[in-house]
């Protein structure tokens, strides 16, 4: 055998290993059009792993765009069952400078750092005999994820799905929606729009859902664990209408695209400076930096005040995006950003630790 021939394209699942988000990049093998504005970008790793995720989570990609990086969260809209690629679908929102730097820029053979996958927005930590999904816009994608895992492993599980966009033509995965709806028994569809288009005749569902609508889209929605993703506004009426409707809401679930306001980075200063604050000594290891950690200040405030570089996106302890290991007692307050058994190995969140001694960071 040639020893400088390509390795094969296509190997077993049990002779690959797990993508590993620290070691390997994301290649960009294929961009789709899905509505204005949305495309699709499907990656497989560069060292030929696979995918191991629950349908619903998310990734960050880091985007190299301008000096410093850009952090961006998106949801994976493909499922875990096809576990060789995975892929995002995103909508360029006006002056959504990493979304629109993707359109521009990404194509196939592209090759972005990943991190991830996280988040608990999925089916499988709340299993249920019936499900509705209720999204708008790009909310949608979650829901896709979750829908395409059922269809390949649970094709008769009681699903209504609910998805609103403003005209029919905005209306996200339409054409395979319909598709999904004709071969899975228990799949019902709801679609609903706001105004009507010149470019296609619409004789469906119009308006916003209201107490109204949603009986005449799943007149048994009392009965179903609820999924809900779209903008914050959207969410909000939901809730509200689910709750006036004695609707169980331990059994509502929702996922949000925002991000709550990061805080600024108090500025470092040494303790002769402040002898009132108690600081403490953190070493990050791989950059060769001895700093000092203030009262209160998190493991990731004190890398940038320290020129030390943590990749890091929603900065409240839900993405995963900060991980590092850690050799020292912290205090982290996270949100279901890190896995109990990645805490066992050493991994902290940067975002939310607060050093409680001498700490050595692995950055």
């Amino acid at each position: 055998m040639n020893a400088f021939a390509a390795p094969p394209l296509y190997r077993h699942l049990d002779e690959m290993a797990p993508w590993n988000d620290r070691l390997q990049t994301l290649e960009c093998i294929g961009v789709s059009d899905e509505a204005p504005e949305v495309k699709t970008f499907t990656f497989r790793s560069d060292n030929q792993t696979w995918f191991r995720y629950q349908p619903g989570q998310f990734i960050t990609l880091e985007l190299p765009v301008g000096d410093e990086p850009l952090m961006r969260t998106y949801t994976l809209s493909s499922s875990p069952s096809r576990p060789f690629s995975i892929a995002v679908t995103v909508k360029a929102q006006p002056g959504s400078l990493g979304t629109r730097w993707m359109f521009d820029t990404v194509r196939p053979g592209t090759l972005l750092r990943a991190y991830g996958p996280a988040g608990d927005f999925t089916l499988h930590r709340h299993p249920a005999a019936k499900y509705l999904f209720i999204s708008a816009g790009s909310g949608v994608t979650p829901m896709m994820s979750m829908l395409r895992w059922l269809n390949d492993c649970a094709p008769w599980t009681d699903v209504a799905f609910v998805t609103c966009a403003r005209r029919p033509e905005e209306i996200i995965f339409r054409k395979e929606l319909e598709l999904l709806g004709s071969r899975m028994p228990g799949l019902s569809l709801g679609f609903l729009i706001e105004e009507r288009s010149s470019r296609e005749s619409w004789f469906g569902h119009m308006g916003r859902i209201d107490a109204v609508r949603l009986p005449l889209l799943s007149p048994d929605f009392r009965e179903r664990e609820v999924f809900c993703c779209g903008p914050e506004p959207f969410m909000q009426a939901v809730r509200a209408m689910l709750d006036n409707a004695g609707f169980d809401m331990a059994r509502y679930h929702q996922e949000s695209f925002a991000a709550p306001a990061k805080e600024d980075v108090p500025p470092v200063s040494s303790p002769a400076d402040d002898p009132v604050a108690e600081a403490t000594p953190i070493t990050f290891s791989l950059s060769g930096v001895d700093a000092s950690c203030l009262s209160g200040q998190t493991v990731l405030q004190t890398a940038r005040s320290a020129g030390v570089r943590i990749a890091a996106a929603c900065e409240f302890g839900l993405c995963g995006t900060c991980k590092v290991k850690c050799d020292g007692p912290v205090d982290m307050q996270h949100n279901g950003g890190i896995l109990d058994d990645e805490i066992a190995d050493g991994y902290i969140l940067a975002c939310c630790s607060r050093p409680l001694g001498a700490v050595q960071i692995e950055a």
